[in-house]
């Protein structure tokens, strides 16, 4: 049986890498990829799909999502402390599917799912996930999952959702991402990416919304992060940190760390050695707008209160210093589904709407290290989505996500 040959009909298309949107689009689509934009003449036998005065943008991009929490039961934002211990790997999964497809239907093709600490038995339920969308059993995007975020005793990434905790009460391995000292962090890497990890996630500060932590301390040790990027490396995968001190994000920078997530309180010549290095920023400042902290204990109120404000300050320093910014979401921090606000607070810190767009394209095809997505151009996959206007003037019109193609596959179409 032969590949069908599919014909998109729009009234534009952005060229994502320069900002301009042309008029009008044809883009021709043969299996899973764009073999051609406005040809001459299109195939005869195609099947055409008319998409009026729409416009066509390639499939976005998500670099911090955590697909397993938040959803369909809990869709306020902060995620339900109860999930880590009332449901099991099973009842986890099947959750992370619904979020995957309202992941999708916004309009975002491709996810890096940068996973909490859970009890799971050591499973990388994040990487089943991918390996069930991959093989067509469910729809969602295409995930670069990070098994078990790592992370020391006490650390935000560990179960600190209650004020106590008592011993022996949600007991986590190294396996599952608790590791301290450089022989167990090594351990902790080396299983994640042996169970399909294709990015390590980290804890290197203190956290917002985590008991016990200061938001802006360093958490790990310069030997112990230099020995995650080393093991990391080694083997080809990325490191992402979760970090919003300046101390942290430092040392992570002293440690090779490939991507800082928040980056709140980094100073300014921390932005500058971010620029230096090359170094990625996937600040998540819609958060600070969208996570509904009024059911959170008044100490987390309280750091919010503190942080929010002054990350926000941080990304705009970061814009104009011209630090390499991905779009991330940090959802369920902001529900599943409602990602396309993330670049609204891109804009509103600074960024042009076409900035913004290549946050959540181009610049996300670099820092998961690919070429073959967040652009429509002939060859690359076809992960295509239309919104009505021009998103190249009003950043808000991705609110709107009218159709979503995945990897040649329509998935929706008002």
């Amino acid at each position: 049986m032969s590949t069908p040959i599919v014909v998109l009909r729009a009234a534009a298309w952005v060229e994502v890498e320069t900002g301009q949107r042309h008029t009008p689009a044809v883009i021709v689509v043969h299996g899973n990829r764009i073999t051609a934009i406005n040809p001459v003449e299109v195939p005869a036998d195609a099947q055409v799909i008319d998409l009026g005065a729409l416009t066509l943008l390639p499939g976005l991009m998500d670099m911090e999502v955590n697909l397993l929490i938040g959803g369909p039961d809990n869709p306020s934002g902060l995620p339900n402390p109860m999930h880590g211990v009332q449901d099991d790997p099973v009842y986890r999964t099947l959750r992370a599917s619904v979020n995957a497809r309202v992941t999708l239907h916004a309009g975002f093709t491709t996810v890096r799912n940068l996973g909490l600490m859970v009890k799971t038995g050591g499973y990388l339920l994040d990487v089943d996930l991918h390996r069930a969308i991959e093989q067509g059993w469910l729809e969602g995007p295409r995930i670069v999952a990070a098994g078990h975020a790592i992370t020391p005793t006490g650390g935000h990434l560990d179960p600190t959702m209650f004020q106590r905790l008592a011993p022996h009460i949600m007991p986590v391995t190294v396996e599952e991402g608790r590791a301290n000292g450089v022989p167990q962090v090594r351990e902790s890497v080396r299983y994640q990416i042996k169970y399909g990890a294709e990015v390590i996630k980290i804890s290197a500060s203190g956290g917002v919304m985590s008991h016990g932590t200061v938001a802006g301390a360093q958490q790990y040790s310069d030997e112990e992060l230099a020995a995650i990027v080393d093991e990391a490396h080694r083997a080809g995968v990325h490191v992402a940190a979760h970090a919003h001190g300046d101390a942290g994000i430092r040392a992570c920078l002293r440690a090779g760390v490939d991507c800082i997530e928040h980056g709140s309180l980094a100073e300014d010549d921390t932005l500058a050695m971010m620029v230096e290095q090359g170094t990625f920023l996937v600040p998540t400042s819609y958060l600070s707008e969208g996570l509904d902290v009024s059911k959170a204990a008044p100490a987390l109120q309280k750091k919010a209160a503190e942080i929010f404000p002054r990350a926000r300050e941080t990304l705009r320093k970061a814009i104009r210093a011209g630090v390499k910014i991905a779009c991330g979401t940090d959802a369920p921090a902001v529900p599943h589904g409602q990602n396309a606000k993330e670049l609204w607070a891109l804009v509103d810190r600074g960024m042009t709407s076409a900035q913004a767009l290549r946050a959540a394209t181009v610049v996300a095809a670099e820092l998961i290290g690919v070429d073959d997505r967040g652009r429509l151009a002939p060859g690359l996959l076809a992960d295509i989505i239309a919104v009505p206007g021009d998103p190249t003037l009003d950043i808000t019109t991705i609110d709107d996500v009218r159709f979503v193609m995945k990897d040649g596959r329509v998935h929706k179409q008002l």
